[in-house]
């Protein structure tokens, strides 16, 4: 009997306990996505850059990589937001930058320049949040109303970090769903976006390869 009364005391010990250190997961959670939306709605690219994860800074990489090599043709076959990000670095940035930075910096750079769009996060919260060891997702809502989506977020030294790779797939797909309601040939839709964005119409040379 004495057994028992201890090890109940012990559990309602803990139990509150966990639940704490719970709740301050899915704040930290919540936290980081908090960080992330002022520093893109305020042009602070490094701050920005400083709350997402390596998954993200390897996707940059990846498309500065394209961005220096990628023939029209490799481009061509991108996805369209892919495609779309080859295209308005080619021609928003210098060649010389191109040259000599890295997927972060890469990334900070497009938040100061409007490439990432204050829209994205503008009008999104993080609802619901689930803990899952090192890896939580956070339900999206949009000014205040549930959505089917979710953020993801890993920790990363002790560190919450958003992926933004994970909404990729959704923004594709109402990426590709404007096109088609554009009626415009795809890649004439792109170039007209990225004029309309950067005030100044493409020429040739955003399909051919920084690096040649």
């Amino acid at each position: 009997m004495k057994h028992f009364t201890r090890i109940t005391f012990l559990a309602l010990f803990l139990i509150p306990t966990l639940t704490t250190a719970q709740q301050t997961e899915e704040q930290q959670v919540k936290k980081t996505f908090d960080a992330y939306k002022s520093a893109i709605l305020n042009d602070k690219g490094e701050e920005a850059v400083e709350q997402v994860d390596t998954k993200t800074i390897n996707y940059y990489g990846n498309i500065l990589e394209k961005v220096k090599t990628a023939d029209s043709l490799a481009v061509d076959k991108l996805t369209l937001m892919d495609k779309l990000m080859v295209l308005i670095i080619r021609h928003r940035i210098s060649k010389d930058e191109i040259l000599t930075t890295n997927g972060k910096q890469l990334l900070v750079t497009a938040i100061k320049m409007g490439m990432v769009g204050k829209s994205s996060v503008m009008n999104n919260e993080v609802g619901v949040v689930k803990v899952n060891g090192n890896f939580a997702t956070g339900e999206l809502l949009v000014r205040g109303q549930k959505t089917p989506l979710a953020f993801e977020f890993n920790k990363e030294n002790g560190t919450w970090k958003l992926d933004l790779t994970a909404v990729f797939p959704a923004g594709e797909a109402a990426f590709r769903q404007m096109v088609k309601q554009s009626g415009e040939p795809e890649n004439a839709y792109l170039l007209s976006l990225i004029e309309l964005t950067s005030g100044k119409g493409p020429g040739a040379e955003v399909w051919v390869p920084v690096k040649q």
